[in-house]
């Protein structure tokens, strides 16, 4: 039997209920894919991610470590994983996230997430595998024509694998730090693929970087031209087969770059967490072509971005996947497995033994579970909403660009927010299931494991609560966030009175989290001021991720609570069957969301009101 246990129904809740993607399937840039193809392909890709070798090479692939050959730098899989990626290309699948004109389904960005919870959920690791075909569709929309056809075309067809090759074991998060050195060779020719560059350098943590079934891969690498600017300005983008490509599209020698070492990690283990070197070899360079031959402070950066963004949301998506498949068997087994009477009963020696969901403290676990699992799917679905409206409003700039804005609020809620959540709440779906969750006979060990690289790569949380406060927040003069907050405060004051007392603790948190904003705001205000009130920024710093926390259980709040609204019309209109329990347990996780996990957002404000920076004044030698 499959580990991964999914939630189709809840999905399709989301996409067709709640936020009525269906309205815009068929249409415009989304034509090649109407309401019914997106329920065909949502439904052959559940299928695919629990009954095939997908799912089934989950726990092999964890077992078995990867084999780097240290002379080539070439990299051989589990053969379980092998053939798991086979099926996936075998399938198509690594088309799905394509536009129709490099030979995808056309699938709008609602849809992409949806069938991306089902294969992350299935086998995580395995999916972090075929980025191939992302990278083809960033350098189809910003690389030369030459590039695209040479290289974005055959990343598809032929199933090659992409890397994206940013951090340096020095610079760490810090990119700009950067140390990678790009020296040009060769202007653009004719055969149009960008100007040509030799690269030297060591570049940390790279994901996938080589793979047996993989006949080429194409690194996309950041690096600074000779001489170039300082910061994450000076940097460039750059193309970099592992395989030189001839102009027929046949394979070439090797080019100048390979793995030099695979990190022992605690989780994902079947992922290829590599270190990549470029030129150490005089008589083998690295070459690179520059993507899009854009040769300006700040292309590189921007470029990379595409890939950085897209990531983040993949890294939420995962999160969220895998708490909804650790609650799920979680729920499973407290269904199950009986120990102890019923508490009413406790001091009767003869009293009927009870499975134990039966158990109040398992209840607490489980709806803990239930309302975060599904909040962050609302979360991750409504991010994908907005990024269907920005592909629907492209024909408008302005309408697009607040779309655009919209999505860029979101990501460091999915992706921050995500990750922590889900990473402490998997340790609730293994307490469930007592001693027996931390062995290998279930699942939850490998997810736990799995699960924490979430909250550090594409960026920390405390990464992840600075980007949104003075990016996304301070930066755009709070514009973007008073168009959410005005969503939210409008449901507040006039959602339905079946839920009053619920919307009720969704305005106190609104009303919360917006004073917590404002000590933020006011310190770094003070801050820019320099001198003796340099040191307030501190303060900011000492409470970002609390903001990042507290905005994002608003949203979740206000998201959970839309849908019990939806819930209850339901069953006033006669639902029947399963749809009953269903849409009750709409109900109870969103009272549940509202009553236990809300109210924390107070607590959370009065801590930044009363934050006076001790903490750095502490000696380091203290600690």
């Amino acid at each position: 039997m499959s580990h991964y246990k999914s939630n189709l129904r809840d999905i399709e809740f989301n996409l067709f209920e709640v936020l009525h993607a269906d309205e815009h399937l068929g249409t415009g840039p989304f034509a090649s894919m109407d309401r019914d193809t997106a329920r065909m392909v949502l439904g052959e890709v559940d299928k695919f991610s629990r009954e095939s070798a997908w799912a089934t090479s989950f726990a092999p692939t964890d077992r078995t470590p990867l084999i780097l050959d240290a002379e080539t730098g070439d990299i051989t899989v589990p053969e379980e994983l092998h053939q798991a990626l086979q099926a996936f290309y075998d399938a198509g699948w690594h088309t799905l996230p394509l536009p129709t004109e490099l030979g995808g389904f056309g699938a709008p960005p609602s849809i992409r997430w949806a069938t991306t919870e089902l294969f992350l959920g299935g086998h995580a690791t395995a999916a972090l595998w075929p980025i191939g075909a992302l990278m083809a569709m960033i350098l189809n929309e910003e690389g030369t024509q030459g590039q695209k056809d040479l290289f974005a075309q055959n990343m598809v067809a032929r199933c090659w694998g992409g890397t994206m090759v940013l951090t340096e074991p020095d610079a760490g998060s810090d990119v700009g730090a950067g140390t990678t050195k790009a020296v040009k060779i060769e202007e653009a020719g004719d055969d149009d693929l960008g100007s040509i560059w030799h690269l030297e350098g060591v570049k940390r943590f790279i994901t996938s970087a080589d793979y047996q079934g993989h006949e080429n891969t194409i690194h996309v690498v950041l690096a600074r031209p000779e001489g170039g600017e300082v910061g994450t300005k000076g940097l460039r983008l750059f193309l970099v087969p592992k395989l030189h490509v001839n102009a027929d599209g046949s394979l070439g020698d090797r080019n100048g770059i390979k793995v030099t070492n695979i990190e022992r990690k605690m989780g994902i283990k079947g992922s290829a967490t590599c270190e990549l070197t470029m030129g150490a070899d005089a008589e083998n360079p690295c070459v690179g072509y520059l993507v899009g031959n854009k040769d300006h402070d700040g292309d590189g950066i921007r470029q990379m971005f595409r890939v950085i963004e897209y990531a983040r949301m993949m890294v939420g998506t995962k999160a969220m996947a895998t708490l909804s498949t650790g609650y799920l068997n979680a729920l499973e087994y407290a269904k199950i497995r009986v120990q102890g009477p019923d508490l009413t009963e406790l001091t009767d020696k003869h009293a009927k033994k009870v499975t134990i969901i039966n158990h109040p403290d398992v209840r607490r676990l489980l709806m803990d579970q239930k309302a975060h699992a599904e909040g962050l799917r609302a979360l991750v679905m409504f991010t994908g909403w907005i990024q269907d409206q920005a592909q629907l409003t492209e024909g408008d700039p302005d309408e697009h660009l607040k779309w655009i804005k919209r999505e860029d609020l979101m990501l460091p809620m999915v992706k921050g927010f995500g990750s922590e959540k889900a990473y402490e709440l998997l340790a609730q779906s293994l307490q469930v299931f007592g001693g027996s969750g931390f062995t290998q006979d279930y699942p939850i060990e490998q997810y736990i494991r799995d699960a924490k690289i979430d909250t550090l790569y594409e960026g920390t949380t405390a990464i992840q609560s600075l980007d949104l406060f003075f990016r996304k927040i301070a930066r755009d003069n709070g514009e973007t966030l008073l168009w959410l907050v005005g969503q939210i405060r409008e449901f507040a004051d006039n959602g339905p009175d079946t839920i009053l007392d619920e919307r009720k603790a969704l305005g106190q948190a609104l009303d919360d989290v917006q004073s917590h904003l404002g000590k933020l705001i006011e310190w770094t205000m003070a801050a820019m001021q320099g001198g003796e009130h340099a040191s307030e920024i501190y303060r900011t710093g000492l409470q970002s991720v609390g903001l990042l926390h507290s905005l994002s259980e608003v949203v979740i709040g206000w998201l959970l609570l839309r849908q019990s609204a939806i819930a209850q019309e339901k069953l006033a209109g006669g639902a029947t069957g399963s749809d009953v329990d269903f849409y009750a347990g709409k109900c109870h996780a969103a009272a549940w969301f509202a009553h236990t996990v809300l109210p924390k957002v107070s607590l959370r404000t009065q801590l930044a009101q009363h934050e006076d920076a001790a903490a750095m004044a502490v000696p380091e030698s203290a600690f």
